[in-house]
């Protein structure tokens, strides 16, 4: 997974252009992206609720409007139906959540998950099990996705054409209730970043891969 760290500086992030992903659709795809940004966490492990409050800031009444073609859900610890909702067709996938990787509380990282490997298990694995509640990482939640949508007679990806991760440091993900200072300060500066990576890294870039393969045919 390819990682940048989100600045304070006007929620500057650089991040190329994914390949991943681009082959395997087998749907018909017209004008419209779809791309859903789903908050996951538990909100009885305090940091850990970090994806969850942010959703709950996207869609609050004075919250800036998203465009038409992205839907916002809160999935909290719900991995499976975080995997069933991923076969109704999605171009892109914003994932938001509590992630430790070391840096300072409150911190937001744009991480990109390589889709590329994304396939049926192999038959001398063990089958799929549902992301438990802070096991809910990209990796589970596609494989689950993967034995989903093959059963299915689908792609394994269902159509994803790119996984990226909205995360941020916690101070915490024990047991307790309520966002640390740190964290909670994070959220107003997370719903900024849902809306940039929206328009520079999500709609765009899957709106020219969709192009490319439709004119490919």
């Amino acid at each position: 997974m390819r990682s940048r760290c989100w600045s304070d500086r006007a929620c500057e992030v650089t991040i190329r252009p994914s390949t991943a992903g681009r082959g395997g659709d087998e749907r018909q795809r017209g004008a419209v992206v779809t791309v859903l940004v789903a908050g996951i966490g538990n909100m009885l492990m305090s940091d850990d609720g970090f994806g969850v409050e942010v959703i709950k800031a996207l869609t609050a009444p004075d919250a800036p409007e998203l465009p038409a073609d992205v839907e916002v859900v809160d999935i909290g610890i719900r991995g499976m139906h975080l995997a069933y909702q991923l076969l109704d067709g999605y171009d892109g996938l914003l994932l938001v959540d509590a992630t430790e990787r070391g840096g300072t509380p409150g911190e937001l990282y744009l991480l990109e998950h390589d889709i590329s490997g994304s396939g049926q298990p192999d038959e001398d694995e063990s089958p799929v099990g549902v992301p438990d509640a802070h096991g809910m990482t990209p990796d589970a939640v596609l494989a689950l996705l993967a034995s989903l949508a093959t059963a299915s007679g689908l792609a394994p990806t269902a159509g994803l054409r790119r996984v990226l991760v909205l995360g941020c440091e916690p101070t915490s993900v024990e047991d307790g209730m309520g966002l640390s200072e740190p964290v909670a300060a994070a959220v107003p500066k997370a719903v900024q970043a849902v809306h940039k990576v929206l328009a520079e890294h999500l709609i765009a870039d899957v709106e020219s891969s969709a192009t490319s393969t439709t004119s490919g045919r």
